[in-house]
């Protein structure tokens, strides 16, 4: 007996040391970590507040925004403020906001929105038949396979870039608001987004099937277009019919009532952007992760079979911003993203990496920079609006830069965004900016072949 105890005491604290050995708490470790914990009148202060109270109102910085005011020495032309309601759209709303001044302008007209929910129509369209394309491409590795794997985890959804708003425009042209409004379902867009993908996913499956059984191509596109079928009309269900042609009129500021004129959506394209080439426009990006001076394409990342993919070329902050102000110098807005929950107080209108002091209330050092957080996947960006303003000091220096939001005119102050000069360098990534205000050595960047990066990359 005794020896089956001492045996079995052995075996006890063999299986100790095994746990230790890959990584588990032990006995000893775990009560070191509870000896760590003491309530001091602090603590105690803290652990009653934070348990009993939302974090966000404890950690709120008085001293963080309140010096801050909503003046801009430099500033664009502004349009109004849209609102992309409960939807992904911010890209797109985004793009068509830097050229609704630019058809105020060419119809001497006070307001002016295009229409979202035509672009919005073409471009769910477009991504179903990129993705059942992308299904037959892939159609002979398995499930496991990584790219497969990342087509049928999100057929389709809400999100783009800049280039998956020239895709469009370049494809099916543009149209005023007025002549496809939004619907409740472009305003609310999720449950068709679900239903759509669940159908894209069981087409997926088939052609799939269609492949493995040898069918020939002829069979495959035929019954691909069958599928896109039903795409449009769950499409047109939802969000209306886009017109091939319209009939259009406005009144002017001196309150002339033009007469109607028919007009294709290229048509329409074609006469408010004159000669605006958006091919002009480059995206910029500030990532840390990855050497500067460097041009990159995401694989595959377009909506249109036929479109371009993303590209950026990859800049320090201080190069981006000199081209930034001299943009919004000659009034033309910046198209840009962020990660716009960092440090965002609702309401204030002023995103600064002083709002909260997390690291008071826990008592805890929080200390990664941003190579460190994209790296982690704990930054990266969530939210496209138009960069529109920067205040500089005597020396030229930025201090603080303005966003056009489209989350409404009753958002944070007047449905602007303005944020610090510090928040830019921490949080903002991506830009679009005409190419005539970027210097030799980005252009050349530009110029270059580009590295090609997958889309399941952290910063994407």
């Amino acid at each position: 007996m005794q020896k089956i105890l001492v045996l079995a005491a052995a075996g006890f604290m063999a299986f100790q040391s095994a746990i230790a050995q890959n990584g588990s708490i032990t006995g000893q470790a775990l009560k070191e970590i509870r000896a760590s914990y003491v309530l001091d009148p602090y603590t105690r202060a803290m652990e009653n507040a934070l348990s009993n109270n939302e974090l966000k109102k404890l950690a709120l910085n008085r001293a963080g925004s309140d010096n801050i005011d909503q003046y801009f020495k430099y500033r664009t032309d502004v349009s109004g403020i849209t609102n992309q309601k409960s939807s992904g759209r911010c890209w797109m709303f985004t793009s068509l906001n830097l050229f609704r001044p630019v058809a105020m302008k060419h119809f001497n007209i006070d307001a002016f929105e295009y229409s979202e929910n035509y672009l919005y129509f073409w471009d769910i369209f477009e991504k179903s038949n990129l993705f059942l394309n992308n299904v037959i491409a892939s159609a002979d590795s398995p499930f496991t396979d990584r790219k497969v794997n990342w087509y049928f985890r999100s057929p389709i959804d809400d999100g783009g870039v800049w280039n998956s708003f020239v895709n469009l425009v370049t494809k099916y042209g543009l149209m005023p608001k007025e002549i496809m409004p939004e619907t409740n379902t472009s305003e609310n867009t999720r449950q068709m987004i679900r239903d759509i993908t669940t159908k894209l996913r069981e087409d997926g499956l088939e052609l799939r099937e269609m492949v493995a059984a040898k069918k020939s191509e002829k069979d495959i596109e035929a019954r691909k277009i069958a599928m896109m079928k039903e795409v449009y009309r769950m499409l047109a269900l939802n969000l209306g019919v886009p017109p091939e042609t319209f009939e259009w009129r406005y009144k002017s500021k001196d309150g002339n009532l033009s007469d109607n004129k028919t007009y294709t959506p290229q048509q329409f394209r074609d006469e408010v952007l004159g000669e605006i080439k958006l091919s002009d426009y480059v995206m910029l990006m500030n990532d840390p992760t990855r050497p500067y001076y460097s041009h990159f394409e995401i694989e595959n990342y377009r909506n249109c079979a036929e479109g371009i993919n993303w590209h950026y070329v990859n800049l320090p902050n201080d190069e981006i911003k000199k081209a930034a102000i001299e943009s919004i110098k000659n009034n033309q807005p910046l198209y840009a993203s962020c990660d716009v929950g960092a440090f965002y107080v609702k309401g204030s209108g002023v995103l600064s990496t002083q709002n909260y002091d997390y690291e008071s209330a826990y008592g805890v050092k929080f200390g990664m920079d941003k190579k460190a957080r994209v790296l982690t996947g704990e930054s990266g960006s969530s939210h496209g609006m138009a960069l529109i303003a920067v205040d500089t000091d005597a020396n030229g220096k930025p201090t603080k830069w303005q966003f056009e939001n489209s989350w409404g005119p009753e958002s944070d102050y007047k449905g602007y965004l303005t944020f610090t000069d510090d928040w830019f360098d921490q949080y903002m990534f991506r830009f679009v900016i005409n190419k005539k205000y970027l210097d030799e050595k980005t252009l050349k960047a530009w110029e270059t072949k580009p590295t090609m990066l997958p889309p399941w990359d952290p910063m994407f």
